[in-house]
């Protein structure tokens, strides 16, 4: 026998070792805890949302949306005039139009307007019919004025853009001439809230016109009688035309001055006797003159030329503040009378209507409630629910 041909045998200790580890692996089972994911998927997530399914295609009654659009518009004629109003509508970043609008829409999700319309249209009887058929997206008939609104949200959802004022609603009811005819309502109701907007507008704009007219009254008559207070004091009925009477008076004087000086000039050219008595009556007339100017002058520039006790300055400075207390008060009995005449000619005009730009519409398909995003969020829901479970099942199972 050879060296190539010898084999030596390995001793019995490994070939053991060798055995054990060529064993084949064995096939994976379930376990218990395996099992225990299973059926926690199939009860958490599979049955409740078999159930869902079968509700929403089985069991819930159809509903039909009616969609409406309108927004609040204001007379651009009426606006135009208002120049006060504009101005301040342009300081404030808004106007009268997108407040109204905001005063609508917090209205249409009141619980007046439900009940007005529950009291009309008899929306409990209508949303609890199908109660015992579809408890859930049902109203109860026991239900309270405060479950009638909470329902009211979810039958009822406005798109409002405050941008642009336009409101748009999409009304759900179980019969599609019911969804139109609630449509139809709320903007009918909207109409009269806006209706009484005008009519509070148009009551208010008279009432502040009529006060501003009597106050501009009162303050034109009162300037009137201190005037006349005035003149009947002074026994002066215009100071300005006195001064202009007393400067006539003195413009008189200078020219009869002017007048004896020429006459005397004359006479001492055509009399050679200086004696004449022709020379003293001129000379004493033109010193009489002087004297009278000098006078008249006086009593302008000498505090002590009064009238009644008062020094003329003052007249004249008391008078001028009443002629411009009497004409600012003519001015603002004047403007109160455009405003008020302006304020009767609004009352006969609608300031603000209600514009629909989409009428009620009649549905002919029922398309809520939305069974397939309604099943996907609830797929969702559940599958998310039931991985945090597993994960904390598992997190706490490996802790231990």
């Amino acid at each position: 026998m050879t060296e190539a041909t010898i084999i030596q045998k390995p001793p019995a200790s490994v070939q053991r070792r060798i055995r054990i580890n060529t064993v084949p692996a064995q096939r994976a089972r379930m376990r218990w805890r395996h099992w225990g994911i299973v059926i926690s998927f199939i009860v958490l997530v599979l049955a409740p949302l078999g159930a869902a399914a079968f509700y929403l295609y089985r069991v819930a009654v159809d509903q039909y949306a009616s969609t409406t659009g309108f927004t609040v518009r204001q007379n651009e004629t009426g606006a135009a005039t208002d120049v006060l109003g504009g101005l301040a509508a342009f300081a404030g970043g808004g106007g009268s139009g997108q407040a109204d609008a905001d005063i609508l829409f917090e209205y249409i999700v009141s619980q007046e307007l439900v009940q007005r319309l529950d009291e009309r249209l008899d929306l409990v009887g209508h949303y609890a019919a199908p109660y015992d058929v579809d408890p859930v997206f049902a109203l109860p008939p026991d239900t309270t004025i405060e479950g009638l609104v909470d329902h009211w949200q979810r039958i009822v959802r406005i798109s409002y853009s405050q941008s642009s004022g336009l409101i748009e609603l999409r009304v759900l009811a179980f019969e599609p001439e019911m969804a139109r005819t609630i449509a139809r309502a709320i903007i009918e109701e909207s109409q009269e809230l806006v209706n009484a907007l005008n009519s509070t507008a148009r009551n208010d704009a008279m009432q502040f016109a009529e006060q501003d007219l009597e106050a501009a009254l009162r303050r034109l008559r009162g300037a009137r009688e201190a005037l006349t207070a005035f003149r009947t004091r002074t026994q002066i009925v215009d100071p300005e035309s006195d001064l202009q009477g007393r400067m006539g008076v003195l413009n008189n004087l200078q020219q009869q001055l002017a007048e004896a000086l020429i006459e005397n000039d004359l006479l001492s050219e055509n009399t050679g006797n200086p004696n004449d008595p022709r020379l003293r009556q001129s000379a004493q007339r033109i010193g009489v003159i002087r004297e009278r100017i000098a006078l008249e002058r006086q009593n302008f520039t000498e505090a002590d030329a009064q009238v009644g006790g008062e020094d003329y300055p003052t007249l004249i400075a008391e008078y001028e503040g009443l002629v411009v207390d009497r004409e600012f008060a003519e001015g603002s009995y004047r403007a109160a009378l455009t405003a008020l005449d302006l304020a009767r000619t609004n009352t006969t005009r609608q300031s603000r209507y209600l514009a629909v730009f989409i009428q009620p519409t009649f549905p002919e398909l029922a398309q809520f409630p939305r069974r397939e995003v309604v099943l996907g969020l609830c797929s969702l829901f559940l599958l998310l629910g039931w991985a945090i479970l597993a994960l904390v099942y598992y997190s706490i199972r490996d802790r231990q």
